[in-house]
């Protein structure tokens, strides 16, 4: 692999872009050969050639319909992350290069090793708004140095894997999380054998919640493979704002997580009639909730609430811990996590589950203030 630094060369090509002229000139040093270009088109790999400012000179059909454009001139000049829809440089503003997590995109190392004369394959993460929903894909690029004419490119390849991924990380954290709860209600159990009788009901009461627990841990687990498949349903109903968040609040107050800690509905909270995905919705804001718990110092406070205006409705969840740069840089990527290699869906299915809602999650996190996760939603969702 090539000693390059990546950051550097990244933060110093990030605004040089080829021109009209050129990027023309050599597209069609990939586009005259009838060989060359048939052997390309027949390949079912993705398939994208870059230039030496990292833009797309060539693409194949596989690229194209992954992307879901007909014609390669629309992906003529645009570098992968553009032309893969990256949700990073569509929020950003900036192009594919500029931003925090561009710096370790395996994508992006990859294409800067082959132009330095190296083969090199990466594994990354790309998460992408595509048919109106958001869609996480888990990448393998393999970049192949390529000089033609005096000029260095990159052939990049790549192949997704998504699937594979996806399936194993499901059935490690599903499990995970299931033989936790399991594992309590074995335990409840085999204490009521030696319990005073005093003590049974109590025992009762959490063999409940923990079945209650694993109920959850299913449902959660079959309603992001239905999102994340294009095929979850909404179930809409009109319940008052207020309701839902002392509800949760009464709910995640039990919790493990909340040992130690307070929770506490903000007086100020509004009550307003929302016709939604109530369960969707109270998944969103239980892992605001549950993982807001986790980041806050025993003895510190975590704060629920809600306002609302004509036609919307913003739920926010504050503690008063501080986002790593790491955390503010990969937070909504699915399998990213600071907590261990099974956990990682909690912000990732926020974003994939208020995109169902027709709503948007974002984030504020500084020593000063705190963090505060707020999701922001149509009083009425759209229906389909």
């Amino acid at each position: 692999m090539t000693s390059l630094s990546g950051k550097s060369h990244l933060n110093s090509c990030a605004d040089a872009r080829s021109g009209e002229d050129v990027l023309s000139r050599q597209a069609r040093y990939f586009s005259d050969g009838f060989l060359a270009r048939h052997l390309l088109e027949a390949l079912p790999t993705v398939v994208a050639i870059v230039n030496d400012q990292r833009q797309i000179v060539y693409a194949n059909k596989p690229l194209l319909d992954l992307v879901g454009v007909c014609d390669v001139e629309a992906l003529r000049g645009l570098r992968p992350g553009e032309a893969l829809r990256c949700v990073r440089v569509e929020t950003s503003g900036q192009g594919c290069g500029d931003g925090p997590m561009c710096q370790s995109c395996g994508a992006a190392l990859a294409v800067l090793s082959a132009l330095a004369g190296e083969i090199d394959e990466r594994e990354f993460r790309l998460s992408r708004q595509f048919d109106g929903r958001m869609e996480a894909l888990d990448l393998v690029v393999r970049a192949t140095p390529l000089t033609f004419q005096g000029e260095k490119f990159s052939v990049f390849a790549l192949a997704d894997v998504s699937h594979e991924k996806r399936r194993a990380f499901l059935e490690r954290m599903f499990f995970h999380d299931i033989l936790n709860v399991v594992g309590s209600i074995k335990g409840f159990a085999e204490h009521l054998r030696v319990c005073d009788p005093g003590q049974q009901e109590r025992i009762f009461e959490l063999i409940h919640l923990a079945a209650e627990q694993t109920i959850d841990e299913i449902e959660a687990q079959r309603a992001l493979a239905a999102a994340e498949s294009g095929e979850l349903a909404l179930d809409v109903e009109t319940f008052s704002s207020l309701a839902l968040v002392e509800t949760l609040a009464d709910l995640y107050r039990r919790h493990e997580v909340a040992t130690g800690r307070e929770l506490r509905v903000d007086p100020e909270a509004a009550a307003l009639p929302v016709t939604s995905d109530k369960t969707l919705l109270g998944r969103v804001l239980g892992n605001m909730l549950k993982n807001a718990l986790e980041a806050c110092p025993a003895g510190g406070r975590v704060t629920l609430g809600c306002r609302g205006g004509k036609d919307c409705i913003e739920f926010w969840v504050h503690n008063p811990g501080v986002l790593s740069p790491e955390a503010k840089a990969g937070i909504f990527q699915r399998s990213f996590s600071t907590k261990g290699a099974s956990r990682g869906l909690g912000t990732y299915s926020m974003e994939l589950l208020s995109n169902y809602l027709s709503g948007t999650v974002h984030y504020t996190s500084s020593p000063e203030a705190g963090t505060c996760f707020t999701a922001s939603y149509p009083l009425i969702v759209p229906l389909p």
